[in-house]
Order: C-alpha cells, then sequence, then structure tokens
C-alpha cells in the first residue's frame, strides 16, 4: 500500500486508503499533485513511456525528473544572485569616483572622472578580448593545474553571463583602486592602456591562482595546495593586493605630484605644499558608497563561493 499523505500540501492528492488504487495511479496522483502547476501530469506521461509501465522504474524517472527541476531552480537563483551582485560591486565605482573627485584639487576634477570612466571601459574591453579566458576559461573542461585559462576568449564557447558580469565587476575594482593614487599624475592614453593590462593579464592571473578550478591555489581544486589551498576573503588578496601593489609600483614610477616637494626648478621645499580635496561632501558621500559595497561584497562573495560549486 502507498504511503498516506496527511499534511496540509497534499489536500490535492486522493487518499489512497479511501479506494483502492494500483502502484501506478498512485503515483500518477501524485505527480498531478504536486504543486499547482498542469506541467506536472507530463511528466508523469513521460516517465510512464520510459518506463514501459514498471512502477519501480517511474517513480525513480519521476525522483530524477524532480531533482532535475530543483537543480535547474538553484542555478536560476544562483544567476540572479549573480547579476545583482556584480550590478553592487559595479556601483563601487560610483563611490571611487566620488572619494577621488573630492580629493583632488578643484582643477583636476574633470580630469579625475575622466580616469573613473576609463576604468570601466577599458576594464570591459581587456576582460571581454583576454582577461576573462585567462583567469577562468576552461576550468569546467579538465581538472589539471594551469597557469592561465586557454579557451572561451572574446566570450565563446561556454560562459555562463552572470558569472562574467560578476568577475568583471571585481576586475574592474581592482584597476580602480589604482585610480586615486595617479590621481593628478597620469596622461589619458597611459592611463587607458594601463586598465586594459591590468584586466586582461595581470588580474586574470591571480584571479585564475586562486579563484578557478585549474589554479594552483584555488580551494576548489581537484587536489588543493596543501589539501586546503588558498580561502581568499571577498576578494582580499585577487583584488585588493593586486590593485594595491600595482598601485605602489605606479607610485614609484610616477613619483610625487609637481609642485608639492619641489618647486619649478627642482630645489626641494623647505615645507612641503599642501593639495587639499576641494570637496569634503564627495569624499564623505563616496566613503559611505564604498562602505555600502564592501559590505555586500564580503557577503556576496560567500554566496559566489558556494556557486562555483553547482554545474554551470
Amino acid at each position: 500500500m502507498p504511503p498516506t499523505y496527511s499534511d496540509e500540501g497534499s489536500k490535492h492528492l486522493p487518499d489512497p486508503n479511501a479506494t483502492t488504487m494500483d502502484d501506478a495511479s498512485f503515483i500518477q496522483s501524485l505527480v498531478e499533485g504536486y504543486g499547482t502547476s498542469s506541467n506536472h501530469t507530463t511528466v508523469y506521461g513521460y516517465c510512464s513511456n520510459e518506463a514501459e509501465g514498471e512502477t519501480n522504474l517511474i517513480l525513480q524517472c519521476i525522483t530524477e525528473v524532480m531533482e532535475q527541476k530543483q537543480l535547474e531552480g538553484d542555478r536560476n537563483v544562483n544567476r540572479w544572485l549573480m547579476l545583482f551582485s556584480g550590478g553592487l560591486i559595479f556601483f563601487m565605482q560610483t563611490g571611487f569616483a566620488m572619494l577621488c573627485a573630492g580629493c583632488v584639487r578643484k582643477k583636476n576634477v574633470q580630469n579625475t572622472m575622466l580616469k573613473n570612466l576609463l576604468d570601466a571601459c577599458g576594464a570591459a574591453l581587456g576582460f571581454f578580448l583576454l582577461g576573462y579566458a585567462f583567469a577562468f576559461g576552461g576550468q569546467d573542461d579538465r581538472d589539471d593545474v594551469t597557469f592561465i585559462g586557454t579557451s572561451n576568449f572574446l566570450n565563446t564557447g561556454k560562459v555562463d553571463m552572470s558569472f562574467w558580469l560578476f568577475q568583471f565587476a571585481f576586475s574592474a575594482t581592482a584597476v580602480t583602486i589604482v585610480a586615486g593614487t595617479l590621481a593628478e599624475r597620469c596622461q589619458m592614453v597611459a592611463y587607458l592602456c594601463y586598465s586594459i593590462f591590468l584586466t586582461g593579464f595581470v588580474y586574470p592571473v591571480a584571479a585564475h591562482t586562486i579563484w578557478s578550478r585549474n589554479g594552483f591555489l584555488s580551494s576548489t581544486a581537484v587536489d588543493p595546495f596543501q589539501g586546503v589551498g588558498a580561502i581568499d576573503f571577498a576578494g582580499s588578496g585577487v583584488v585588493h593586493v593586486t590593485g594595491g601593489t600595482t598601485a605602489l609600483v605606479a607610485t614609484y614610477i610616477l613619483g610625487a605630484r609637481k609642485g608639492r616637494f619641489y618647486d619649478n626648478r627642482g630645489r626641494q621645499l623647505e615645507t612641503p605644499k599642501s593639495f587639499p580635496g576641494h570637496s569634503v561632501a564627495l569624499q564623505l558621500l563616496g566613503t559611505f558608497v564604498l562602505w555600502f559595497g564592501c559590505k555586500f561584497v564580503q557577503w556576496l562573495k560567500k554566496i559566489e563561493s558556494v556557486s562555483n560549486h553547482v554545474n554551470y
């Protein structure tokens, strides 16, 4: 005798104890009563044809179909969360732009804002052409350890666009970290080239090493380094260390802003000249926007880590 269902969710099912019914009839009533969609009737019809009337096989088929539907629902939720989180992370570009604009002198606001725009444009170009492929290309097709990815260039092949957007937002954030360091002392062409190069190669190598399933420090690799791998917390290593190191190197190459420590003749000033920012309001608003984004990054990166274990 099939089991009875007494909970409220099974009120659409016939009581198997009320009348005599065979196993096949009960399975069909179970599928038809599952939820409110009439599509479940098709499940029974499909499984009945596949199993050729064998009750156990029908039940096994129905279970597999329902599990597949549940898995697909989980994937859709993960994709939505990826899109949502990618938008929040990209919104941090607004905070960086406001903070940088408020920290520079008024005459350089337009220059700084344009550099922040180039961050997003250069990052999109570099990450689309090469960056994603070097970072995550082919990670679903092979299990061995690689230095960089070798497929999915120009977003060809199997690429989940929600995951792509999420990782692009992170790459753009790494580029923007350097924007404040180069404020008031870098030409536009050089800055655009740096943005493309950082997101097209430098950042992808770091991301591949720790976040890709083929990275030698990845915690999701088949054989993690030392059995554990590297656990990166919300991009603290991949994003912030990469951007911070790049900013340090760029600062060393460019040197100090003109007129701050030396006069026009190259003589050192006894007291460094102060270059105060022109807007405290923009600095404060930009800081709050970044705080807002950073807190969500910490939470949403955990979601992305869980999503890596779901087969896209």
